[in-house]
């Protein structure tokens, strides 16, 4: 890097650094505030019904959110870049039922080789993507809406039909959906560690920061040198990947795997992202946040059935969640540009 660039003034700086503190603030805010929600959640289905903290109610729940957490951690990547993955369902299906067909065609092969060329062809997709909207421009709504049918459309085309069960893959394998550790399940502890790598590599490496810029404002980054299609590309490239990866531990968790595996499961991640507290607009947000939303939609679902309530009203509350988190990154969005427009007055002044 030359050494004799002009120096940056120092207000700019300031003002920069003072907005991040005051979103990172909000954001730390809006992560104690799902916690809170969380904690009368439990509680409150816990005083009506009991049986809701039994150990292995805990167990369904730690299992239900690990895979939806998990996809949360990628699209969480590549929304902070101001983009979105719709694809991810149907990724998640194929990678499902490859798993699957390499098991049962190729027995004794090795369970970390399966694992791993799931997680290959994940990237691949992801890659597609990620080539599509960094170097084609194409928007990523668009993208992602149309490889999610071609996936799937590859997927049932492939199966023909056919089913693969649990018969057909290995025990240690499935043992990876079923067994627990200190009562943890296997896949909630393979989740909470991907959040942990990912969450470092988002807050501690300048490619992770860099993401934020760019969904922030993407014109300010190429100017300020960011390498933009390089980065957005890596972004999806690591949501295929995860969402490979949460292909292989489907097929571990259920077993029985169709063409039709993951299908849905797209809406169910972005509302846990969303409502997480990642903004939708890109350039904020945590996969702490996004982990905490979607373990708070599996507690809704799991609540509202302990509860026996009509299931209609999950997908209602679900939505008025969606809308009001929404609603908040606006409003946030607006307050930040306010104090900031308020500060550049002051300092002109």
């Amino acid at each position: 890097m030359s050494t004799d660039a002009p120096a940056v003034p120092v207000a700019p700086v300031l003002e920069e650094r003072g907005a991040r503190g005051v979103v990172e603030l909000i954001f730390r805010v809006r992560e104690l505030g799902l916690l809170v929600a969380l904690a009368l959640l439990v509680g409150g289905t816990y005083l009506a019904e009991p049986r809701y903290l039994s150990a292995q109610n805990l167990r369904d729940i730690g299992l239900n959110v690990a895979l939806v957490a998990l996809l949360a951690v990628g699209q969480t990547v590549v929304v902070i870049s101001r983009n979105i993955d719709l694809s991810m369902g149907s990724v998640l299906g194929f990678t499902a039922f490859a798993t699957g067909s390499l098991f049962a065609d190729h027995p004794g092969i090795a369970i970390p080789l399966v694992i791993a060329i799931s997680v290959a062809i994940g990237a691949g997709f992801g890659a597609i993507n990620g080539a599509l909207v960094s170097f084609g421009r194409v928007p990523s709504l668009v993208v992602t809406l149309g490889t999610l049918y071609i996936i799937r459309g590859a997927d049932f085309a492939w199966a023909s039909g056919r089913q693969i069960n649990a018969a057909d893959m290995p025990d240690k394998f499935l043992e990876l959906g079923s067994n627990s550790i200190a009562g943890i399940p296997v896949l909630t502890l393979i989740a909470f560690a991907v959040m942990l790598v990912a969450g470092f590599y988002l807050r501690s490496y300048r490619s992770g920061r860099e993401l934020y810029a760019i969904g922030s404002n993407p014109d300010a980054a190429v100017l300020a040198g960011i390498r933009v299609g390089r980065r957005v590309f890596g972004a999806f490239v690591i949501s295929g990947a995860l969402a490979g990866l949460a292909g292989a531990l489907y097929a571990a968790r259920f077993g029985t795997i169709d063409a039709a595996a993951g299908t849905g499961q797209e809406l169910a991640v972005v509302s846990a992202v969303v409502v997480g507290g990642v903004a939708i607009f890109g350039g904020s947000g945590t996969v702490y946040g996004a982990a905490l939303g979607a373990l708070l939609l599996a507690c809704i679902s799991s609540s509202l059935a302990v509860l026996r309530v009509n299931g209609f009203w999950e997908q209602a509350i679900i939505g008025a969640l969606l809308l009001a988190a929404i609603t908040i990154d606006r409003l946030l969005a607006l307050r930040v540009t306010h104090l900031l427009q308020r500060r550049s007055a002051r300092r002109a002044g």
